[in-house]
């Protein structure tokens, strides 16, 4: 089946919709904004009919801008977010509690005792930013009514009336046995979910029913998790690649072939995809506050938006000493302490909004390389590596809006000591969807035929000496155990 598809990419702070030809590429976009609130004690949420309208929006801006007939439709969405919700009427029971939501910790200081036997069912550390504690937490405090999902077996369902959600996203619950991609009786049991109706376990590309939510019947043939969508939009399909998406967060994602690779680095195993009943496995790296962090400085009157970030970081040639970890949802990997918030030192009666903006983009950039290094440790043991174990990723592949700034693309660079190429179309998960929508209609096709074979639209070269990287990296790393340090204390 040929023609256009429409990719919708629900995210955390936005739905992005593309109608995408494999000819011609982008005919049509849209974007709804979502507004989740930030709320004392550490809570995230959303409010679910303000995710579906977002779709919807943003689905059909997309279709009229293009106004062209479309074949599919592909999902991509934001992982780990949840909601209880009534399978027969559709109606959200509960608020969506977004993936950066702390409140299930009680949930997982719990299980403290059950963490390895989880992490070695599941590939998933112990943590409420995953969806397993969510679901218990609601459970136990909001309602046992109805179903309890990640947000995209609901949108599905409101799109379609299945109930399904694909492998990749069911890896990001911890209820998912990571070797046979299938609910975990034992998880479920851990988290006392035993009795829940949960939905199907389906490839991420096939068939799962028909919409006209967007107009016309559509059949809905591609699903995905958001950043596993951007892995395959950047043609990384096999082991010895990565990638990293900066948006609310930044997530960088690396592929380990067909075989979990749990490794001691501090990162996720988890699905990347499952096509025609095969399963692809990858690492994953979280950064919980990206452009999130640019939105606090923007909140603080520091700068008045990510635009700024180049023109006034650009006013001083270097941070003046300040260093900015920016936990400010807590510490992802690979530390896993959600209960740690951000630093700012090295302050001055001489610092001004340019070392902050420095300081933030060398936080966020020190994150993600701490990230690549974990990776690295992890993928040097991945049967039939040509690379010797520890060997540098050759590249860091990158999208996602933040990657417009050239300041913290190129802080990357020098951070990594390696370079960063630019994704030449920033909504990779959008493409990464349509890809897998592609695939859905039609079973005799591979990602090869259905993925882009654009060119990076920049590559970033270090422009600093290794040494130089090494003392800022070695600061970030001393502003991070004061964090652990003072923890402890």
């Amino acid at each position: 089946m040929t023609g256009p598809v429409l990719a919708v990419d629900q995210g955390t702070s936005g739905t992005k919709a593309l109608v995408i030809c494999p000819e011609r590429g982008v005919l049509g976009a849209g974007f709804a904004e979502v507004r989740p609130r930030a709320l004392p004690g550490g809570r995230v949420e959303t409010d679910p009919a303000e995710l579906y309208a977002s779709v919807l929006d943003a689905g059909r801006r997309a279709l009229a801008e293009a106004g062209e007939d479309v074949v599919a439709v592909g999902l991509a969405n934001q992982g780990e977010t949840v909601l209880a919700w009534d399978p027969a009427t559709g109606r959200p029971l509960t608020q969506a509690l977004v993936w950066q939501d702390r409140r299930a910790q009680s949930v997982c200081d719990e299980l403290a005792d059950s963490a390895e036997e989880l992490r070695n069912l599941t590939g998933l550390p112990l943590d409420p930013y995953f969806a397993a504690p969510k679901m218990a937490w609601i459970r136990r405090h909001l309602t046992a009514e109805g179903v309890v999902t990640t947000s995209d077996a609901w949108l599905v369902h409101r799109l379609t009336g299945a109930f399904v959600t694909d492998a990749a996203t069911a890896g990001r619950t911890q209820l998912l046995d990571l070797d046979r991609t299938r609910w975990s009786p034992r998880a479920l049991d851990l988290y006392g979910l035993t009795a829940e109706r949960l939905p199907e376990v389906v490839d991420n590309a096939g068939p799962v029913g028909t919409t006209t939510a967007f107009g016309p019947e559509l059949p809905l043939t591609g699903l995905a998790v958001d950043q596993q969508a951007a892995l395959l939009a950047h043609r990384i399909t096999a082991p010895g690649g990565a990638k990293c998406t900066y948006g609310t967060g930044a997530f960088l994602l690396a592929h380990t072939g067909d075989t979990p690779r749990r490794g001691t680095s501090g990162l996720v195993s988890c699905v990347a995809w499952r096509l025609a009943g095969r399963t692809a496995y990858c690492l994953d790296g979280q950064v919980y506050t990206a452009a999130s962090a640019v939105q606090w400085l923007t909140r603080l009157g520091v700068i008045t938006g990510a635009a700024d970030l180049d023109p006034v970081g650009g006013t001083v040639p270097d941070s003046g000493g300040v260093t900015f970890v920016p936990a400010l949802a807590g510490l992802a990997a690979p530390w896993w302490r959600g209960d740690l918030r951000g630093s700012l030192t090295g302050l001055g009666l001489d610092t001004t909004p340019g070392h902050l903006v420095r300081a933030l983009c060398e936080g966020i950039a020190a994150q993600v390389a701490e990230l690549a290094d974990a990776a690295e440790a992890d993928l040097g043991s991945v049967p039939g590596r040509v690379r010797a174990p520890g060997a540098p990723l050759p590249a860091l592949r990158v999208d996602g809006g933040l990657t417009r700034s050239a300041l913290l693309v190129q802080t990357q660079a020098d951070l990594l000591q390696r370079p960063v190429e630019v994704a030449e179309l920033p909504d990779a998960t959008a493409l990464g969807a349509a890809a897998l929508a592609r695939l859905g209609t039609d079973p005799t096709l591979t990602p090869a035929d259905v993925l882009p074979k654009a060119k990076p639209s920049a590559v970033y070269e270090p422009r600093i000496s290794a040494d130089e990287a090494a003392v800022r990296r070695d600061r970030f790393r001393r502003a991070v155990a004061a964090l652990l340090d003072g923890s402890d204390g």
